[in-house]
């Protein structure tokens, strides 16, 4: 019966790595996802754009973003030459903005640097905003065909369990043993479509709680499914205790019913979208008086609810007033505001704002 494998620099077989790559490869033209709309006309800059999406969102989740960005920005220039606003509200709803701030950022060192042009080199994508080792190989064996392993979420699994990789890959000896695994299996010819397949395998068949072993091409091979300890792998992040902190948003109405919306600062959470103000530590009065703004009745508290972060809870309480704008030239901390009148926006928004807008009317 296979062992475990223990955390050393690990060795396949040169049979083992031939067959495991013919049977990925048989199982990808069979059942693999070759109609994603970044399959066609594979460009990097195409590519580069849905692996960015699909960091830490599901392909059916990313698949109408990808396709309503790609008509805005059709080109990496086209990208560089937008504003982050513009950027922002094409991500707006897809979740962890950093990303792209990033893609953004990356495109204009792209345009300046590398004449428009993506590297080539996995060493020079990496240096690169928002690309890492496993987005960057992934960019050239999906665009090019290059021989890049590749090491995403997904992949990751489908490794720990075929080879019983112990450990949570977070730790750096557990995510070098994988490193090493999936650069032996990784061939050196249709290394796109194995790294597709590979993902595909991860993301369907080799799922997280309910794996379909009998399915899976490389079930007559893997420890895990002949130890029956599928879900021991890969091993869990170790659990901590998530903090909960606590916002007071402000919904604020002139006599026009438009309601005040700021800009956040360009980093940080939710950095650069735009989002309801904050009454931070201070009353709600003396916030008032610092924005120039005065009370036209009493306040109401709208909505509560939580929404969560990777790493916090953020409970958010919601205070609706209606106020006589006396200008509101400045508006604490933030870079910018508008009175917002139910049109669009000059920005993204982040999910909660666009839940609480959802509970307005602006007629």
């Amino acid at each position: 019966m296979p062992t475990k494998t223990a955390l050393r620099e690990p060795a396949v077989a040169s049979a083992e790595k031939k067959l495991f790559a013919v049977q990925v490869l048989s199982w990808f033209d069979e059942h693999g996802r070759k109609h994603l709309p970044w399959q066609q006309n594979p460009t990097p800059y195409r590519v580069w754009v849905s692996e960015i999406m699909l960091q830490q969102t599901q392909v059916a989740t990313a698949t109408p973003f990808y396709e309503r960005f790609m008509l805005r920005f059709p080109t990496l220039v086209s990208l560089a030459e937008s504003s982050i606003d513009d950027v922002l509200a094409h991500w707006s709803g897809l979740g962890y903005y950093a990303r792209a701030r990033n893609l953004h950022r990356c495109a204009v060192r792209v345009q300046e640097e590398h004449n428009g042009e993506l590297p080539t080199t996995l060493d020079a994508l990496q240096d690169l905003p928002g690309i890492g080792r496993s987005t960057a190989a992934a960019i050239l064996s999906l665009s090019s065909g290059q021989h890049q392993a590749i090491l995403d979420g997904n992949v990751k699994r489908v490794l720990a369990r075929y080879f019983a990789v112990e450990g949570w890959p977070g730790k750096k000896p557990v995510l070098d043993t994988l490193w090493c695994y999936s650069e032996q299996v990784t061939p050196a010819k249709r290394t796109g479509p194995f790294n597709q397949a590979m993902m595909d395998l991860g993301a369907s068949l080799c799922a997280r709680t309910k794996p379909q072993c009998g399915a899976c091409p490389l079930s007559n091979s893997c420890r895990a499914n002949l130890t029956t300890t599928q879900l021991e792998y890969p091993g869990k992040k170790p659990k901590k205790v998530i903090p909960v902190r606590s916002t007071n948003m402000l919904v604020l109405r002139n006599a026009e019913n438009h309601l005040l919306m700021v800009q956040r600062p360009p980093t940080g959470i939710w950095g650069g979208l735009w989002s309801l103000p904050e009454l931070g530590e201070i009353s709600l009065a003396d916030w008032l008086d610092g924005a120039e703004l005065s009370a036209h009745d009493d306040a109401e508290v709208l909505a509560r609810f939580r929404h969560t972060f990777s790493h916090y809870h953020l409970d958010i309480e919601v205070t609706a007033v209606n106020v006589e704008n006396a200008g509101a030239e400045r508006i604490m901390d933030c870079d910018a505001h508008v009175w917002y009148d139910g049109a669009e926006l000059p920005g993204g928004v982040a999910a909660p704002i666009s839940k609480i807008l959802g509970l307005l009317t602006f007629e």
